[in-house]
């Protein structure tokens, strides 16, 4: 087994060689010697990975934006805890402490029973207190479910938990065909935008893959000249795979912070309300996930492609 230094002499002597060898007369005296940096070896890998990243970042923060207003439609469902006629103000406030207990409850709103005889009047015009001469209306306790708790069978199951209060009288539920309809609608959006990301997914490793193995094809001959000096594959295999896990690391950095001026630049082009639709604590969970994706893919192509030329003949590599 070949010392790796001498090793890497050898490849310097052979690469020097080849310049003398193809270099008019003349001109060896003047020529300096050309090294590649990482940058110019990876720019363009950079640059493309970078570009599908950031397709991949829009499409997971129209995922989480779809994901947080289906939670808000649902939440937005409204149950009613109607009490008894003599129940009052104090005692509704008691009952609703009791509601909010409850895990699957989100929010609660009292309403008295002057605010029932206000709303009343302001939607019909009718003023019951002087027609019969009291308030006939009973305080109500108005309240909102968690999103995992807006399915019939948990509305059910709250609603049962509620008239066991006492006090209680009723609890106003929506129809149960609605509530259905809604989730219905959701589940099947969650699912075309779940195939949309898979589908995504998959493009987005077929193009880095091809933009790492074609940078990896550039180097074969080098790849196979080593194999000639003794070199082991893990050696061979070693520097590929750590410049394109960084190449794939850098490139989702960018693609970050051009989603992050995005998101920032967005109130000023007239996009007020994309903070609404989409958090920075959203953006977060993707701001670190695309470095690790760009990391994860393009260590494993490169991974792949330096196995592929490994296991080819000197004759395949013309192919």
């Amino acid at each position: 087994m070949l010392d790796k230094g001498v090793l890497k002499c050898y490849l310097c002597t052979l690469e020097r060689k080849s310049d003398y060898e193809t270099a008019p007369k003349g001109e060896m005296k003047d020529k300096k010697e050309v090294k590649i940096t990482f940058w110019a070896a990876h720019a363009t890998t950079i640059v493309s990975v970078t570009l599908v990243l950031i397709l991949v970042g829009i499409m997971a923060l129209i995922s989480f934006g779809a994901s947080s207003e289906t939670r808000k439609l649902r939440e937005r469902i409204e149950l009613s805890a109607v009490m008894n006629d003599s129940i009052s103000n104090e005692e509704a406030a008691r009952i609703m402490t009791l509601i909010q207990k409850n895990p699957e409850v989100k929010e609660t709103r009292l309403i008295s029973k002057e605010e029932a005889m206000q709303s009343w009047k302001k939607e019909t015009g009718e003023d019951l207190e002087e027609l019969f001469g009291v308030n006939i209306f009973s305080p109500e306790v108005s309240f909102t479910l968690n999103a995992d708790a807006t399915h019939p069978a948990s509305i059910k199951k709250v609603e049962k938990k509620i008239l066991s209060i006492v006090g209680v009288e009723e609890v106003a539920v929506p129809d149960a065909t609605v509530v259905e309809k809604m989730n219905h609608n959701i589940s099947t959006l969650s699912m075309i935008l779940g195939g949309i990301a898979v589908v995504m997914l998959i493009i987005s490793f077929v193009l880095i893959n091809n933009t790492v193995h074609l940078t990896i094809y550039s180097r074969r001959f080098t790849i196979h000249t080593m194999q000639l000096v003794g070199a082991t594959n893990n050696f061979i295999r070693g520097p590929f795979v750590r410049h394109n896990l960084l190449a794939g690391f850098l490139s989702g950095l960018v693609a970050a912070g051009v989603l992050a001026l995005a998101l920032g630049g967005a109130p000023k082009a007239g996009v007020n309300d994309i903070a609404t639709y989409i958090s920075w604590e959203d953006f977060g969970i993707v701001a670190v996930i695309l470095p690790l994706a760009g990391l994860i893919i393009c260590a494993f192509a490169a991974w792949l492609a330096t196995a592929r030329y490994l296991r080819k003949d000197y004759g395949e590599l013309f192919r």
